[in-house]
């Protein structure tokens, strides 16, 4: 279909590189297209459909989107309520998405919807939807804390019709497939934010060394030094526990816990390399002119998109068999 044949680690490999963008809205945009809005429909839909989609998307004619947060359900994906409701040889679409990246602009969305009436776990199903039909309504580009340059979408759907033929695999498996889908847009997540923090400490190391306060180089002062030494020590551990990750993965392991593990770290050093970089810069890291200051804000994501850090938690107590029971 397009693609060179490659397996996980080399988009892992991009995304690492793609950490060298100074902002965070490049990469994430990439990610949707190659991580986030495509591994199902590459996975489990119809040769027809890969023709009519993943083609001109692997190609970079048409940009892709992912429908899966609503207004009443972000990191809660079972509780969306977009339906998707078959009438003859259609699906007759209504509800609405919110924080769709690259929503304004999207050729297709890989929508998560309700197709009927089971339990929240086995009646969703995923479908291409192209963006330019009838009763989709782009509402409004949100403007947002970080992130400024992505493009993020509102969209209304109101009896959107769409053939059949553009259902991902099975009805009803939606839900599967979609968290199948999260360990790679997880594990991409990480693997962008690595870079950015090593660029972060560097710069902040640069910084310092030649401004001085009292007479010598803030660098010189202990606290400094010693928390650069410590924030670049757990990059490094991080980076371990992606790739030992990615390896599992490409093996054709389940790496639900790891990905959730790494997931969680990434969002909570991502927050912790910028605050403590940050407060480095003094007035300096408080402007809009430096980059700790557009990470500080473009990765605060890190710990919301993709699944919240508590979701992250929850998953992992899953996996421990320590998570209560209902």
């Amino acid at each position: 279909y397009g693609g060179m044949g490659l397996d996980f680690s080399y988009n892992i490999a991009v995304a690492e590189e793609l950490g060298n963008i100074r902002c965070g809205g490049i990469p994430m945009a990439i990610g949707v297209q190659a991580g986030m809005a495509t591994p199902a429909l590459t996975r489990f839909g119809s040769h027809e459909l890969k023709k009519q989609f993943l083609v001109p998307t692997i190609a970079g004619d048409f940009v892709a989107c992912l429908g899966i947060s609503e207004a009443g359900a972000g990191s809660d994906v079972a509780n969306i309520k977009t339906t998707a409701v078959r009438k003859g040889d259609e699906y007759v679409i209504n509800g609405g998405k919110m924080w769709i990246t690259s929503g304004s602009q999207a050729d297709w969305m890989c929508l998560l919807a309700n197709t009927s009436e089971g339990p929240p776990h086995q009646n969703k199903s995923l479908i291409c939807l192209p963006m330019n039909l009838p009763g989709i309504h782009v509402a409004k580009k949100i403007d947002k804390l970080g992130m400024r340059s992505s493009d993020t979408a509102q969209i209304f759907f109101e009896d959107v019709r769409v053939p059949c033929k553009n259902l991902i695999g099975e009805e009803g498996k939606g839900f599967t497939y979609q968290m199948l889908q999260f360990q790679e847009e997880r594990l991409w997540g990480v693997a962008t934010a690595l870079t950015p923090m090593e660029t972060i400490i560097q710069e902040t190391i640069d910084y310092t060394r030649q401004r001085k306060v009292f007479g010598q180089p803030v660098l010189h002062n202990q606290t400094v030094h010693f928390r650069l030494a410590e924030l670049a020590t757990e990059v490094e551990l991080l980076r371990s526990l992606l790739h030992r990750a990615v390896a599992l993965y490409v093996e054709g392991n389940d790496v639900t816990k790891f990905a959730s593990m790494a997931k969680l770290k990434a969002g909570r050093l991502t927050r912790e390399v910028t605050d403590s970089c940050l407060q480095f810069w003094g007035g300096m890291g408080f402007t809009s002119e430096v980059l700790v200051s557009r990470f500080y804000r473009d990765l605060r994501l890190m710990s919301i998109g993709g699944g919240t850090d508590e979701t992250m938690l929850s998953i992992i107590c899953k996996y421990m068999d320590i998570l209560p029971r209902k």
